[in-house]
């Protein structure tokens, strides 16, 4: 949970795990799960409007490897 809203979990800052390549048949990033809209505005989203996209993320399974990736992307990733 997150102290500005309580019952949104702590998460980390992107999903991104440096993976990008989009599947053309599901037009879903392969490496974390969203698509080219939400990559796109990802920065500029508030985290109630991230949480249902994490929701749909962990549902499909892809957040756990988001957790390994996010130093990475505090170290420079905008995605």
């Amino acid at each position: 949970m997150t102290k500005n809203h309580p019952s949104l979990k702590a998460r980390p800052l992107s999903p991104c795990v440096q993976i990008c390549q989009i599947e053309p048949s599901t037009s879903l990033c392969l490496g974390c799960g969203r698509t080219l809209d939400e990559i796109a505005v990802w920065g500029s989203m508030t985290e109630a409007e991230k949480a249902p996209v994490w929701e749909r993320l962990e549902a499909e399974g892809f957040v756990a490897n988001s957790q390994v990736a996010d130093s990475q992307v505090a170290e420079g990733s905008t995605c």
